[in-house]
């Protein structure tokens, strides 16, 4: 095997690339919006643009965690198409300004799934069914309506086709939303003979939020008005404003009549809401907006062009591309104006101010990914960033709609802001972002103020502790970076220091992370395999996959474990483990290889590891194993939870064949490449070709490297050489290579020059 490397290495000298073979000129023929609908997926089905403040799609008759996004793909009931929806969370929300058409008698409930005569709710079939990127479309079985929905970035666009009825009706539902959102305020009015305008106020897991809006039909409606429900029967009276208001339009349609409808939105006013309409789509020509949309999504989708060797890969890949790109969001006006966490209105702000900052989950590939990508939307993220610690007084934690919901453990904007500073971009303000990281790090709640105190947080004073403990960790150590690079020498001491606090949480009896009492006292009984959910030490996991999150300094981890030997024995032991985590073990606990949890994102790193103790090749089998069997191109095809684009970009990276490891620190670490070959269109028109010969199923693991004609001996790429372009080459074979990757000056380091 020695003699195999050396000749590998020897080989890649005289590597010559291959001629590019080209892909489809439209990449959107190869997304598939069902992927992530069913399992535990949680992901959007519907019409919109990428980061768009429209996510319009149906809503299903069913109530429960797997439609925490208003849809799954194992229900066959549609109550409505709203405006605003979630995609791969845990908790439900938003579905704002439902819209259901119907024909014959007017009903204003949705109905039951025992009684569905009673409400409006119909039946529809997949085979019935159209979704595309910026495109869905669906038949309502029990009205004979065809509906189509396309988007733009706040406008929702509407085109439904009735029979002949004298009894057509189009209803606004107020009331209805997703999950824990529930109405507070809810008004409409007719502005003409055409237009509606009006806002939703609801309170769910955000607390306060606000959706104005503003309708504008096709044709004239030939009657409007107003409902208040007043009770579980449906019985209503006539009303304009509260919390169970319904507008219903009404039309007598001809056979095949299109009615079409315009829905925009705005976080200010429904004058801004209209204004927005007029600015987007100042036409009729419903086929012109879905081109557009799916042009958008093309646009962004050849950021990265593959070629692999199924179509199925290439169904994955470009999916899960996809499913990065529908948050952060659009939150605001086409003219800037935008509602902050303050609740007062800022005109016409100079970025675009964006909302669903699901941090937790994604400062650790997803933000990484787009200061590769999305160059161009990276200032814009932390420029929303730095605005929300202006207005609340902390770095945002998970924020929606304008609200803070403090969901999950840790700062985890902290790394974001910090890595954008670290990877020179520089349309904000600097020193407001390191003033925004200290502030929001020396804060006064969530155990912050016993992490000043003595480096770690008593489990008997906070739970989740030792989970909190090790993400400020991380946060802590990317302050200190940026304080070095900004030649802050106090605080780059501070918070190094503070960096290292994940040592406090490692019992040495144990070997494991452990929550503590005190100095000289562990939280008893102990067992590494017991989980809960929010209710002890940890947040959506145990000790043996919280063991591993200290992505930051993983050398002192590997120094705490006892050197590289008794390292990687316990990091295997991780893959084989076998235990019970209990009764109140999260549904967040999927994806498990032994006590590996693919399926949340503590994990997401863990893989990669071996590759800091010379051991790559392990790193080769556990990634090319989580891709190919934990992501497929069918509705279950997401191993769990998708979090607002982390899962998805896992895929994307170790696809690609490398990933950051540590968030915050601008390397990426080789894995083992799946696709065949891949285009990265980088700014300023330059481009990464990465190709890997003789790349399959079998020869999966990397026997040597070249960049731009050069061999290449380091296990890891830094942002600042990838972002220059150029070819990156890798020899692949069906044997690990002894020699790559494996001397300790080739490793990945925690902290690069």
């Amino acid at each position: 095997m020695l003699a195999f490397g050396i000749t590998a290495f020897t080989a890649c000298k005289s590597i010559k690339k291959n001629p590019e073979q080209s892909i489809a000129p439209s990449l959107t023929q190869h997304v598939d919006p069902y992927v992530g609908t069913g399992y535990h997926g949680h992901v959007f089905m519907g019409a919109n643009v990428p980061f768009g403040a429209v996510q319009l799609g149906p809503n299903n008759l069913t109530e429960g965690w797997d439609w925490c996004s208003g849809y799954h793909y194992s229900d066959s009931t549609i109550v409505g198409f709203s405006h605003t929806h979630l995609s791969g969370t845990g908790i439900g929300d938003l579905g704002d300004l439902a819209v259901m058409p119907t024909t014959g008698m007017l009903k204003l409930l949705k109905g039951t799934h025992q009684e569905p005569e009673k409400g409006f709710l119909s039946l529809y079939s997949h085979q019935e069914e159209i979704a595309r990127p910026g495109y869905y479309a669906v038949k309502l079985k029990r009205y004979g309506i065809k509906a189509e929905l396309t988007a733009t970035e706040r406008i929702g666009f509407h085109q439904y086709t009735f029979p002949k009825s004298e009894e057509a009706h189009i209803l606004i539902d107020l009331e209805e939303g997703i999950g824990w959102d529930q109405p507070m305020e809810t008004f409409i009015e007719q502005l003409n003979d055409s237009t509606l305008v009006g806002y939703r106020f609801s309170k769910g897991w955000a607390a306060d939020q606000r959706v104005y809006f503003a309708a504008v039909f096709s044709r004239p409606m030939d009657r409007f008005a107003s409902f208040q429900v007043t009770d579980s029967l449906g019985n209503a009276v006539v009303g304009s404003k509260g919390k169970r208001i319904k507008g219903v339009a009404d039309f007598t349609t001809k056979a095949g009549e299109k009615i079409k409808m315009k829905v925009g939105i705005s976080p200010v006013s429904a004058e801004n809401a209209l204004a927005n309409i007029k600015a987007e789509i100042p036409h009729w020509d419903f086929g012109k907006v879905a081109a557009q949309a799916d042009a958008a999504w093309n646009r962004e989708l050849q950021k990265v062009r593959i070629q692999t060797g199924n179509e199925a890969q290439l169904k994955t890949f470009y999916t899960a591309l996809y499913h990065t790109m529908i948050a952060p969001s659009v939150f605001n006006d086409h003219n800037g104006d935008y509602r902050g966490t303050d609740k007062k209105v800022y005109e016409k702000a100079n970025f675009t101010n964006l909302t669903t900052f699901s941090l937790w989950d994604t400062y650790r590939a997803a933000h990484p990914l787009f200061t590769i990508l999305h160059t161009d939307r990276v200032n814009d993220m932390i420029n929303s960033m730095l605005a929300i610690y202006q207005q609340q007084g902390k770095l945002p934690v998970w924020h929606l709609m304008g609200n803070e919901t403090n969901t999950m453990v840790g700062y985890s904007s902290v790394p974001v802001v910090a890595d954008a500073v670290l990877k020179g971009f520089d349309s904000f303000d600097h020193a407001l972002a390191f003033e925004a990281m200290k502030v929001t790090a020396m804060g006064e709640e969530f155990g912050l103020p016993w992490v000043k105190k003595q480096g770690f947080i008593p489990a008997d004073e906070e739970v989740e502790s030792v989970a909190k403990g090790l993400e400020y960790a991380i946060a802590d150590w990317s302050i200190a970076q940026v304080a070095k690079k900004l030649g802050k020498q106090e605080e780059y001491l501070y918070f190094s220091k503070r960096g290292k606090n994940y040592e406090n949480y490692f019992d040495k009896q144990t070997r494991f992370m452990r929550g503590r009492v005190s100095q000289n006292e562990w939280r008893s009984p102990f067992d590494p395999f017991r989980s809960a959910h929010r209710k002890d030490d940890y947040a959506e996991g145990n000790s043996w996959q919280y063991t591993w999150l200290v992505p930051q300094d993983v050398e002192g981890l590997m120094s705490l474990l006892g050197g590289e030997e008794a390292f990687t024995q316990k990091l295997d032991s991780l893959f084989t483990a076998e235990g019970d985590m209990g009764e109140e073990a999260s549904n967040d606990i999927t994806g498990l290889i032994g006590q590996y949890a693919h399926g949340n994102e503590p994990s997401h790193h863990i893989t990669y590891l071996y590759v800091y103790a010379g051991q790559p090749w392990k790193t080769a089998e556990k990634v090319r194993f989580i891709v190919d069997n934990m992501y497929t191109a069918k509705p279950d095809g997401l191993i769990g939870n998708e979090d607002v684009g982390q899962m998805s970009a896992w895929y994307v990276f170790s696809s690609l064949g490398f990933y950051p490891v540590n968030p915050a620190n601008g390397a990426y670490v080789f894995g083992s490449p799946a696709v065949k070959q891949a285009t990265l269109a980088l700014p300023n028109g330059k481009s990464l070709q990465i190709e890997a010969l003789h790349n399959s199923p079998e020869n999966k693991y990397i026997q040597c490297v070249t960049f731009n004609g050069k061999p290449y001996t380091k296990a890891y790429i830094l942002h600042r050489d990838l972002m220059q372009g150029g070819k990156l080459i890798f020899e692949m074979g069906s044997i690990p290579s002894t020699t790559w990757g494996t001397v300790k000056e080739d490793r990945p380091k925690s902290i690069v020059e």
